[in-house]
């Protein structure tokens, strides 16, 4: 007869859900187009607010949101193609080093299985298997000894897409009461409220994708509205000591 501890042990392993991102890269990319856009744009028009003027908020806005969506993707796109290069130089090197010193390289493979305490004998049939096998051997070598994960190319558009579409959703929420307000005084206010919310529920989503505890995810929603707060108020600050200093 089964024993029934064991079949509810045999059930709760089978039923075992393991809840990791499978897209750690799209949502840094996320946060990274978010955080820029929750704080330049509003900085700008904050201090541009300072002139008085919602229609100059708007287009100086609007250049901003759309120039700085341009350069943030490109910058995905360049860092992305970077990276893919650089792996690429690296595995022909790696390649290569298989081919003219395999007996080195074995050695290393060695040391890698004895950094997890895994003596010589037990970990020979491996590394035999892989010395049979350059591809999955230079593949190894790679993701083990350099610990470099092969970047995807389609990460190239991705990445430029995702960091710049989420520059401008976000940039454009803080702009909303200059379009609807003819006071920039009273539209700063509104803004100033969308862009804090925002920012604490930017936050609070940022820091519950890595936080363990409910504590970390309360200081790090703080952090993100502090940061945001003071980049808009040096900007603030910033154009309304140039407009004063222009009319002496």
């Amino acid at each position: 007869m089964s024993n029934p501890a064991s079949i509810e042990e045999g059930k709760g392993q089978s039923q075992h859900i393991e809840n990791h991102s499978s897209q750690p890269r799209l949502l840094s990319d996320m946060i990274i187009g978010f955080s820029d856009g929750l704080t330049v744009p509003f900085a700008l028009t904050a201090g541009i607010s300072s002139l008085g003027s919602t229609r100059l908020v708007v287009i100086s806005g609007l250049a901003e949101l759309f120039s700085g969506a341009i350069s943030m993707g490109l910058g995905g796109y360049l860092g992305n193609k970077s990276e893919i290069e650089f792996y690429r130089r690296e595995r022909l090197r790696e390649q290569m080093e298989v081919d003219l010193f395999p007996e080195k390289e074995k050695e290393e493979i060695y040391d890698i299985f004895a950094d997890y305490e895994i003596d010589r004998e037990a970990s020979r049939g491996v590394v035999e298997a892989l010395s049979r096998r350059k591809d999955l051997w230079v593949d190894f070598m790679m993701k083990f000894e350099l610990e470099l994960m092969k970047p995807e190319d389609s990460r190239l558009w991705i990445s430029a897409l995702t960091i710049g579409l989420s520059y401008m959703i976000s940039g454009i929420c803080p702009m909303i009461p200059y379009f609807v307000m003819t006071d920039a005084t009273k539209a700063l206010f509104v803004s100033i409220g969308i862009t804090a919310v925002m920012l604490l529920v930017f936050g609070v989503f940022k820091s519950y994708m890595v936080a363990t505890s409910k504590r970390q995810v309360a200081l790090g929603a703080i952090e993100t509205l502090i940061v945001g707060a003071a980049a808009a108020a040096v900007s603030y600050g910033m154009v309304r000591g140039l407009d004063s200093a222009t009319k002496i």
